[in-house]
C-alpha cells in the first residue's frame, strides 16, 4: 500500500469535488445539460395551459428570452403554488417565475430584479368593496400558502379567510355565494374574472391591500445565474421587448387589460 502525504490526499479530494456535478453551480449545470428548466404556475395570463398541454403566457415569454441568452433550450414545467419552493430547492427546476419578493423569501432564495409590479386586490359583487373596512366582516377566499393569504390574515386579522388550493375552486365558491370575495394579485384576478359566468355582476376592488413586485427566483447559493437573468431583464427593457411582452398579455386587446405602471430596473 502506498501512503501518500495528507496534503496530497486533500488536494486530490478537492479536485474531485470541484469537478463533481453535485458541486457545480446551477449555471454550469444548465449549460452542461443545454436546457433551462423553468417552473411556471398556471395563473393566466402569467401561465396558460393550452389545449395541446403546452404552456404559454407572460412568464413563459421571459423564460424563453433567458434561455436564448444562455444559448440553451427552454423547458417549461407546470407547478402548483404549494410545491414551488420544494421544486426549486430540490433541483427539479432551475428558475421559479412570478415569486413575490418579500424579506422572508429573500432568506430562502436569490431573487432577480422585479419584472412585474402589481397590487393585491379583491373580486366581489359590484359595489360591495370600496374601502378596506368593507372587507372586515366578509368571508374572503385566498390561495393557500401564498403571500396574498398571509397578508390578509396579517392586515385584517378579524376577517374570515377561507383557503383554496387554486383559483378555479375559489371562483366557484364566489359564484355560488359561499365566499363574499377573493383576494389575490390584480392581473390574476382580472384573468379569472374575464372567464367567470355572470362576470358583469362582479368587479375588481378600487382599493389594494398592498403593492408587490414579482421576481424570478433561484436557489439561495446561486449568484451567477441571477446575474445573467438580471442582464437579460435589463436588455429586454432597454430594447422595448419587455413592454411588448406586457402588451401581449395585459394590453387593451387582452383578457386581462392593465396599465404598465413600472419599468424593469436594477
Amino acid at each position: 500500500m502506498i501512503n501518500l502525504p495528507k496534503r496530497c490526499v486533500l488536494a486530490a479530494l478537492a479536485a474531485v469535488l470541484t469537478l463533481s456535478p453535485l458541486w457545480a453551480d446551477v449555471l454550469d449545470r444548465v449549460k452542461s445539460k443545454g436546457v433551462l428548466t423553468v417552473g411556471v404556475v398556471v395563473d393566466p395570463p402569467f401561465g396558460i395551459k393550452n389545449k395541446n398541454g403546452s404552456l404559454s403566457g407572460y412568464d413563459v415569454d421571459f423564460a424563453i428570452a433567458i434561455a436564448k441568452k444562455l444559448g440553451v433550450k427552454p423547458q417549461i414545467l407546470e407547478l402548483d403554488s404549494e410545491e414551488r419552493l420544494a421544486a426549486l430547492n430540490g433541483n427539479k427546476i432551475d428558475i421559479l417565475t412570478a415569486f413575490t419578493k418579500t424579506a422572508e423569501r429573500e432568506k430562502q432564495v436569490n431573487f432577480s430584479y422585479g419584472y412585474f409590479v402589481t397590487g393585491q386586490k379583491f373580486v366581489a359583487k359590484v359595489g360591495k368593496i370600496k374601502t378596506l373596512d368593507d372587507v372586515k366582516p366578509l368571508a374572503v377566499g385566498a390561495i393557500r400558502d401564498t403571500t396574498s393569504e398571509k397578508l390578509i390574515k396579517k392586515e385584517l386579522p378579524n376577517t374570515t379567510v377561507i383557503s383554496f388550493a387554486d383559483m378555479d375552486d375559489a371562483f366557484t365558491f364566489l359564484r355560488q355565494g359561499k365566499v363574499d370575495a377573493i383576494t389575490h394579485d390584480e392581473p390574476i384576478l382580472a384573468g379569472k374574472l374575464a372567464l367567470l359566468q355572470g362576470k358583469q355582476q362582479y368587479e375588481i376592488s378600487p382599493i389594494a391591500l398592498s403593492t408587490k413586485a414579482y421576481g424570478l427566483a433561484v436557489v439561495k447559493s446561486e449568484k451567477r445565474l441571477v446575474g445573467v437573468i438580471n442582464e437579460t431583464l435589463l436588455e429586454l427593457e432597454a430594447s422595448g421587448e419587455a413592454a411588448r411582452i406586457f402588451e401581449r398579455w395585459f394590453g387593451d386587446k387582452s383578457t386581462a387589460p392593465l396599465m404598465r405602471i413600472f419599468k424593469i430596473q436594477g
